[in-house]
């Protein structure tokens, strides 16, 4: 592999992508570097280069392919939440599911990762706690994308097991790994981003509090930025809860962290 491609920025436009570049990436060599290039992949081309065979027969894979091509709304989030679900419909009850998903798991191409963590959100075999376990090394990918779609794609359980998955979130917020700490509190944002939002977390963000109290003064900007982002979505339909946060964390702590955590949960309501 070239160097030059390994150590690659990234292009800024689809259509300044080099060759190579693309058809390494369709191929399932190399890993996107920018958001461009995750935009850029083609999912057909990757799972005709990579699952086919390996993970499903071929025939499953020409009917998946047959499912994307006929998406009324094409995007790649859509594209990547079709093909692990359709994934896990063919998979699932089937000896080779843990196969398949390690397979995906550990795969070189983050676009091939990103199908994962549907084979375990998705799997009514595995309690929330399991499935909280079993998704752990995605938590912690190296790589964006991975990392947006796990938390999505585990949602939909969390919100069906809340106090059961804020209890195990807790324990997650001591973690040394950054991604993990930012996991505890992005997945469970009241809002989010793309995704459906958490009613009972709208109505009762107090319930959060084990998880955002462990992360008041966390040294790392991308966990600050997650617990920022997460109260200021509870102003919006819990302002006196947000307000008296930050004020008893303020009284309690002088720490510049928690300063900077504050300011972007009350910005939302600062700007009334």
């Amino acid at each position: 592999m070239k160097q030059e491609i390994l150590n690659r920025k990234g292009a800024r436009k689809v259509m300044d992508i080099p060759d190579e570049v693309l058809d390494l990436l369709n191929h399932g060599k190399i890993e996107t570097v920018n958001l461009t290039e995750w935009l850029a992949v083609d999912h057909v081309e990757l799972i005709n280069n990579n699952l086919t065979h390996i993970v499903i027969p071929e025939n499953v894979s020409s009917q998946l392919i047959e499912k994307i091509k006929k998406q009324k709304a094409p995007t790649t989030m859509n594209t990547i939440r079709l093909v692990g679900a359709s994934l896990y419909d063919y998979l699932q009850g089937k000896k080779e599911l843990d196969t398949a998903r390690e397979i995906l798991t550990h795969h070189t191409s983050d676009s091939i990762r990103c199908y994962a963590p549907f084979l375990t959100g998705l799997d009514q075999q595995l309690s929330i706690s399991q499935k909280l376990h079993q998704a752990q090394a995605l938590v912690a990918d190296k790589h964006f994308g991975v990392r947006e779609i796990v938390w999505m794609a585990l949602r939909p359980e969390i919100d069906l097991n809340l106090e059961q998955a804020i209890e195990i979130l807790s324990g997650w917020t001591s973690s040394k790994d950054e991604n993990i700490r930012r996991f505890t509190t992005e997945s469970i944002r009241p809002r989010g981003v793309w995704c459906k939002h958490i009613e009972r977390l709208k109505t009762e963000p107090e319930l959060a509090l084990p998880v955002l109290e462990k992360l008041k003064a966390d040294p790392s900007k991308y966990v600050q930025g997650s617990v920022g982002n997460w109260l200021n979505d509870a102003s919006k339909t819990s302002p006196d809860f947000v307000e008296h946060l930050c004020e008893r964390w303020q009284s309690e702590s002088a720490d510049k962290n928690t300063e900077k955590i504050i300011r972007k949960a009350l910005r939302t309501l600062n700007k009334g």
